[in-house]
């Protein structure tokens, strides 16, 4: 990282706050976007979960903040959810306390006391970071004035540019003067998003990091076979066995998710859930409840988790596995962060074990295969009647 920072002249103490956060090593997305950013260049960025986006437009916004030497609000980051407003405020705070480039960061995000925002805004922030909504109410209250921002940042496009959400988004950049750059990043961008970013943005260069199709190797990775009636009542086996200081549980269908959270209730395990369903105040209480570690499980599906990134997770439980080996890699991914140890256990039917065996032939992974005997996790092989005939 220091050698990229270095050779693009970015202040080296945004080095320092980034090794105090144990980050030393720029990812691939972070060596081709940061470049491009810097030169201003309006872009649309495509790069898998958790290969370090946020940071791919937060180094080169605080460089050009700090090269433009004023304190005017340079920086509106839209972001589609609550949660990942946070991750990106914290993210600000972060590098701004650990690094010679002091500045603030205001969260605006909606469901939340807009007069306390209001208040905030008087300190001056240079980036703003929320829901385009809420951004937009400020805008026409003359509480944001938009017209010395540099640089809009539109986080998890694909679900920016839905139609609802667009309406709002293009009414920010309309409020803000042509000459400003417009990034779009996301895990996926269809067409249709790219066709929409034609609407709002001029002449773009579109970067896609293709998946290195790598997981850790900090992380162990497992599975169990259990007749499919039979998952739920394995999971609490298995959380019972390990007990899991923070754990994700991963099920495809939203009509399964409190199905499963009542049932592990029911057996006295800590657990909260989210999904399509749950309205804004829910989804926050049961992030907010794990986060601060008063629940030991959270479960959820692939889409209700999208934007989370809680630190601490050390087990992943897949009570379905996705048939996509890249839904695999991105469960995965919750854990095992920071090179830190991670635990992933995947709950199969027998039919399912070629799935198990497509995620260790893209990721040339060894997912091993494990049984639960009297609490205990062990290799199949070894059994109280195999012992006894030994």
């Amino acid at each position: 990282m220091l050698e990229l920072i270095k050779s693009l002249s970015i202040d080296e103490s945004i080095f320092d706050a980034l090794k105090k956060q144990n980050i030393t090593d720029p990812t691939q997305i972070q060596k081709v976007a940061i470049p491009k950013a810097l030169s201003t260049k309006d872009l649309i960025v495509q790069s898998e979960t958790g290969s370090g986006k946020t940071l791919a437009y937060l180094i080169p916004i605080f460089e050009r903040i700090k090269r433009s030497g004023n304190s005017d609000l340079f920086s509106i980051i839209l972001v589609p959810t609550h949660e990942l407003a946070v991750q990106v405020h914290k993210q600000i705070e972060l590098l701004s306390q650990n690094s010679d480039i002091k500045l603030n960061s205001a969260l605006i995000i909606g469901n939340v006391n807009i007069d306390r925002q209001i208040i905030k805004l008087r300190e001056k922030p240079q980036i703003i970071v929320g829901s385009a909504g809420r951004i937009l109410e400020l805008i026409k209250k003359k509480k944001i004035t938009a017209h010395t921002v540099k640089t809009i940042i539109i986080d998890e496009a694909d679900r920016m540019l839905l139609d609802n959400a667009l309406i709002d988004v293009k009414a920010v950049i309309k409020t803000t003067l042509k000459e400003r750059q417009i990034m779009m990043f996301s895990a996926t961008i269809s067409n249709e998003t790219v066709n929409k970013a034609q609407e709002i943005m001029k002449e773009f260069e579109f970067i896609k990091i293709e998946g290195v199709s790598s997981i850790p190797s900090s992380i162990e990775h497992y599975y169990f076979v259990a007749d499919q009636r039979e998952k739920i009542d394995m999971l609490r086996k298995l959380v019972r066995a390990v007990n899991p200081q923070k754990a994700i549980v991963f099920a495809n269908r939203n009509d399964d998710i409190e199905v499963i959270k009542e049932k592990l209730l029911f057996h006295k395990i800590d657990a909260e859930a989210i999904q399509g369903k749950n309205g804004k105040l829910d989804r926050k209480f049961a992030l907010d409840e794990f986060r601060s570690g008063k629940v030991q499980l959270l479960i959820a599906s692939d889409i209700a988790a999208r934007g989370i990134d809680i630190e601490g997770i050390t087990h992943v439980f897949n009570l379905n596995a996705p048939e996509d080996p890249k839904a695999y890699q991105h469960r995965v991914g919750r854990t095992g962060r920071g090179g830190r140890n991670g635990v992933v256990m995947s709950i199969v039917t027998s039919r399912e074990v070629e799935v198990i065996k497509s995620y260790e032939k893209a990721f040339n992974i060894k997912i091993a295969k494990r049984s639960i005997y009297k609490g205990v996790i062990i290799e199949p092989r070894i059994h109280t009647r195999n012992r006894a005939q030994k």
